[in-house]
């Protein structure tokens, strides 16, 4: 009977989260449309956040278009080092705005509040610290490093400037992750155990091939300053165009894309990260000389802390995948797995059964006859016919209205931070905790061998 009981409160509980998650459905919805009535409000001049775009390649000018759907907020300036992008900053946003190839004359305008920093990796760090040192507020684009050293800096010039920086993983706002988040830690796949996730894609513009300009050259392209401080080279379009796929330039595929599968993993797990990262890959089929995998995976081991059990991490990047564009993030517990795809997710309920099963792949049939049968016997004496079963309900779903945008929501966060000082979803220490077991991938790939982290001091461990 406590048996029979105990199967009726699994199902009981599992339909309950379902009718919770169909109400969470409906009532988001109605809290969206109230977030994007007020995205119409009227803002006084007075009140505006006026910004510095810092990079105006494709996620600058889409963090751009983005951050202006947020009331209250003005493009006054726009930064790159090509001058056709300047001149598209100009065709889109006015002629009234400045522009300029050096980012610290618009980090000098007393006029402006935040910026958003969408360069080549190599720089997010030197102009974050520029730009809190300037006092203004910062979104700068994932990975928040380009090296691992360079994390405690802006973590150190953040703390002191006191100022609003948050790092551009736009996951991390998602509805959907939130409602993970909470059903994970409501213990509706159980104990958790794993989490596999992946990044597939097929085309050369998803390897990075990015068109290239007709005027392409050293007579647009200030490639002196694109590599400053750097051994001198002659420009290469490759290397300005396509940075992504260099080390000196990008992160690759685990400083881009990795990125945004740890950042979803950590919140919704409530975790600061792994201990233990190895990572193999390849260049296995777009060999245009870069020097950083097209196929990559990688194993991360989260220790055991009071928020979550230990569990594993695998990750996977395939740029040449047979299953086009895919991607999602499947967290395998004792009682079910969710699978988070885009801004929602759907949980699959399985719980094993209490009986230890008998017969089938098993060795019970390499026994005498009668000793088979002596050994059923007692086993259906032991376990009654629900207790020999796995106990299942139907799937939970949970899924975003159409129209909801969690980059818009991830700005909103961050503008919020800007005009009241309220804390922000991706913070530096967040954004570093994110970045560095990625980078450390890197490191593992190159160097072969498996990296420590200390994700609580943040830190390598020799």
């Amino acid at each position: 009977m406590k048996r029979s009981s105990s199967r009726r409160h699994f199902i009981q509980q599992m339909s309950g989260t379902a009718l919770a998650l169909t109400a969470a459905n409906s009532l988001f919805a109605n809290q969206w449309q109230n977030r994007v009535d007020s995205y119409s409000r009227k803002i006084s001049p007075n009140d505006k956040i006026r910004i510095g775009m810092i990079g105006s390649g494709i996620q600058g000018f889409h963090d751009t278009d983005t951050a202006l759907k947020v009331p209250g907020t003005e493009l006054v300036a726009a930064s790159d080092l090509y001058t056709g992008r300047l001149a598209r900053a100009k065709e889109k946003y006015g002629n009234n705005i400045q522009t300029t190839a050096d980012y610290r004359e618009i980090l000098n305008r007393k006029d402006i509040d935040a910026v958003i920093i969408a360069t080549a990796d190599l720089w997010h760090a030197r102009i974050s610290i520029d730009a809190l040192n300037a006092g203004k507020a910062v979104y700068c684009e994932k990975p928040m490093v380009h090296q691992i050293h360079e994390g405690l800096g802006v973590i150190d010039a953040w703390k002191k400037s006191k100022k609003t920086m948050q790092i551009g993983s736009q996951r991390v706002s998602s509805i959907g992750v939130m409602k993970a988040r909470e059903a994970i830690k409501n213990g509706e796949i159980g104990q958790l155990a794993m989490v596999v996730a992946n990044f597939d894609r097929q085309s050369a513009l998803g390897a990075w091939e990015y068109t290239m300009p007709l005027d392409a050259g050293p007579a647009t392209v200030d490639w002196k300053r694109y590599i400053e401080g750097m051994k001198d080279e002659p420009y290469d379009p490759k290397k300005f165009w396509w940075w992504r796929n260099y080390r000196a330039f990008g992160t690759g595929v685990a400083g881009d894309l990795f990125v945004h599968l740890i950042s979803g993993i950590n919140v919704i797990t409530d975790s600061k990260g792994p201990e233990k990262i190895y990572a193999s890959g390849q260049i296995a089929y777009w060999k245009d000389g870069r020097d950083v995998p097209d196929v990559m995976a990688g194993v991360m081991q989260y220790p055991k802390t009071a928020e979550h059990p230990e569990y594993q991490v695998m990750l996977r990047v395939d740029f040449i995948s047979g299953n086009s564009e895919s991607g999602g993030t499947q967290f395998i517990g004792s009682e079910g797995v969710l699978t988070l795809q885009d801004n929602g997710f759907t949980i699959r309920h399985h719980k094993m059964s209490k009986a230890p099963g008998i017969g089938g792949w098993d060795a019970l049939d390499t026994y005498p006859k009668k000793m088979q049968d002596e050994l059923l016997k007692a086993y259906n004496a032991t376990w009654s016919a629900a207790d020999q079963k796995d106990q299942t309900a139907p799937d939970t779903v949970f899924t975003a209205p159409d129209n909801y945008d969690e980059h818009l929501e991830h700005f909103g966060h961050f503008f919020d931070g800007v005009r009241n000082g309220t804390p922000v979803v991706e913070d530096p220490e967040f954004g570093f905790r994110a970045a560095a077991p990625c980078l450390a991938a890197n490191e593992s790939y190159f160097q072969n061998k498996i990296i420590h982290w200390d994700p609580i001091n943040m830190k390598l461990i020799s």
